[in-house]
């Protein structure tokens, strides 16, 4: 089989080409240019899309005696991945980015240039497992390290998508496992650090990088009741859930913490009030997608567990396809679930689908909250 693997300079995807390889499958490595002004020194182990990182992957590369490419989608990434995640947050919204990408980089574009050029697979460092059932349907599942799981940033792959991903790393039991893999092949970035948080905000200050973008300006900070107790410096810097960096003038009468409950961009307003406010008791959403066939009840209800942060717990609930929304109510109240995040559904380790969150339905009234 010809695959193309997805290297971006890491240790994940350096050791996911090399078992690819060693299945027998005829390998080419390829490394995603996604800026055009890439930095040239690493800020920590924050980033992925450095020109040391490039460097890596290519010595990756000839370790393994694989051709290897360097793909300029800058302009692809930030059409759909960078400029997306600004006017999510414009709008008041939460994006995830690393959802995106894989969404629209590396499930979309790349893997439609690797179809285009006769590949059969694109291979990643995912952790992350596709399964096949009886009838020979591909499913996504949980990988077996579930410290390491990725399935919830894969959750946007499609069916045919899935018919065209291979994750190596799926089934392995520990990241030190790979790290150990990577020191026996001879590969240098065996102790290379992970990459996190925002790879094209590399130092991290992501309320800094907004407001060069949509601007910075002051606002009121409300109560429930529409007062004004506080003053902030610009919505874009603040999301549902959110406790710190509030400058409240106006104390609570029991002394409790306010946290953000709604981001008001257009006038620049956001909004607070007590921490059991942040319960919520229905979410939905209209841009939907599944990781393979869809549930066959998804009309009448089915009952699934749903997971809305990259690394948080599931819950279960219930879930319905109703007027082109998918309808999600989990079993006990999710706190500080805010629009733009994405919902990802399972059945117990298989990924079912997943849509991106547009409303939601408080559990407590905000009477009885404020």
């Amino acid at each position: 089989m010809r695959v193309l693997a997805a290297m971006s300079g890491g240790v994940d995807s350096a050791v996911a080409a090399a078992r690819a390889v060693e299945a027998g499958h005829d390998v080419v490595g390829v490394h995603l240019a996604l800026s055009r002004q890439p930095g040239t020194v690493r800020t920590g182990a924050r980033g992925c899309c450095t020109i040391e990182d490039s460097m890596d992957a290519r010595r990756a590369a000839m370790l393994l005696g694989i051709p290897f490419y360097v793909w300029d989608f800058s302009e692809r990434f930030q059409l759909d991945v960078v400029d997306d995640f600004v006017a999510e947050y414009a709008a008041g919204r939460t994006p995830n980015p690393c959802l995106r990408c894989n969404e629209r980089i590396k499930f979309a574009a790349l893997l439609e240039r690797a179809v285009a050029l006769g590949f059969d697979a694109v291979a990643t460092g995912h952790y992350a497992e596709i399964r096949v059932d009886a009838a020979g349907h591909r499913e996504l599942h949980r990988a077996a390290a579930w410290a390491k799981d990725q399935s919830y940033v894969l959750g946007v792959l499609t069916a045919e998508q899935l018919a065209h991903a291979m994750f190596p790393l799926g089934a392995t039991p520990s990241k030190d496992e790979v790290r150990a893999e990577a020191a026996a092949r001879g590969l240098t970035v065996g102790q290379k650090p992970d990459s996190h948080d925002i790879c094209f905000i590399p130092d991290g200050d992501t309320r800094g990088w907004l407001a060069s973008r949509v601007g910075a300006e002051d606002g009121a900070i409300l109560d429930q009741a529409g007062e004004r107790i506080g003053t902030h410096p610009g919505a874009h810097a603040f999301t549902v859930g959110q406790r710190r960096g509030l400058d409240i003038k106006v104390p609570t009468p029991d002394g409790r913490p306010r946290f953000v409950l709604e981001v008001r961009p257009r006038t620049n307003e956001v909004v607070v009030g007590p921490k059991e406010a942040l319960a919520v008791a229905e979410l939905a959403g209209a841009r939907i997608s599944w990781a393979g066939l869809p549930p066959a009840d998804a009309a009448d209800g089915f009952a699934c567990d749903v997971q809305v942060r990259a690394h948080g717990e599931p819950v279960p609930a219930t879930a319905i396809v109703r007027d082109g929304e998918l309808v999600i109510r989990p079993t006990a109240p999710l706190d500080g679930v805010a629009p733009g995040q994405s919902a990802v559904l399972y059945r117990g380790t298989r990924v079912l689908g997943q849509c991106t969150i547009d409303r939601t339905v408080s559990a407590v009234p905000a009477a009885v909250a404020g």
